[in-house]
């Protein structure tokens, strides 16, 4: 009941992170129609804006957290981001999309609110962001597998479990990591509160059919003869047995 009830939390303060949004963007709006002088100076370079959301996501409670590190994983180093205002609070480990799609950058307003209830853990995945960055990508790449993203999913929450003294932790995936999420939950059950899939991928083959059916309809429709060309192109898409390429996601997507 309580992992139950946890997870509405989760899905109320994601709802509060975007109403939050809406707010700051009529705070804008109004501070916009305020007299220069009665506002403090934007920052006008890079430098300034991270300053400022910098200062914004400062933890100044007792027993806060606020840390960023790479761990060891699945054999190369991967970057780890784990904030909260309460360390006593249970641990929620973020996987993102993609792959190759990592939420961590983002984290100062899409999972703000959460902090507040939950110690947040952002990953970037083998292949992704700052874990990119540090490690050789014709090394890395033989292991872009789904098996490895799992097995690197259950290292880092056997490090998460004794770093945070925590027997058990929510996990929310989203996208692709609500693949990866799902099957560590399946193998790990009696290490999760709960397990929270957002944008759940069932059947992805399936998923990408539909999605294609539904473009090439909607280019129809609209009368766009150079979509409708391009998709039609790149038929049978998602055919059974075989995998789909980057290349036709991507002209797929754009349309």
């Amino acid at each position: 009941m309580r992992a139950h009830l946890i997870s509405a939390v989760i899905l109320i303060a994601l709802t509060g992170a975007s109403a939050w949004g809406d707010q700051m963007g009529n705070q804008t709006e109004r501070a916009e129609n305020t007299p220069a002088a009665a506002v403090a100076a934007k920052p006008t370079d890079r430098a300034g804006a991270t300053a400022v959301v910098r200062e914004l996501r400062r933890i100044v409670t007792p027993h806060g957290v606020d840390r960023t590190e790479f761990v060891r994983i699945g054999g190369i180093d991967q970057f780890v981001s784990i904030r909260g205002a309460d360390r006593r609070n249970p641990v929620l480990l973020i996987l993102h999309g993609g792959p190759g799609f990592p939420t961590a950058p983002i984290a100062w307003w899409s999972t703000r609110a959460l902090e507040e209830y939950f110690t947040v853990v952002h990953w970037d995945q083998r292949g992704s962001g700052k874990t990119y960055l540090i490690n050789d990508p014709k090394a890395v790449a033989p292991t872009m597998k789904p098996e490895r993203f799992i097995e690197d999913t259950e290292q880092l929450v056997g490090w998460l479990r004794k770093e945070l003294a925590k027997e058990k932790v929510f996990v929310l995936g989203t996208s692709w990591g609500s693949y990866v999420g799902l099957e560590f939950a399946r193998r790990k059950p009696d290490w999760l509160h709960a397990y929270i899939g957002m944008g759940q991928i069932v059947n992805s083959p399936e998923s990408e059919r539909r999605g294609y059916a539904f473009a090439l309809a909607a280019a129809r429709k609209a009368g766009n003869a150079q979509a409708v060309s391009e998709l039609e192109a790149l038929a049978p898409y998602a055919a059974p047995g075989k995998p789909v390429s980057l290349k036709d996601i991507a002209v797929e997507r754009k349309v």
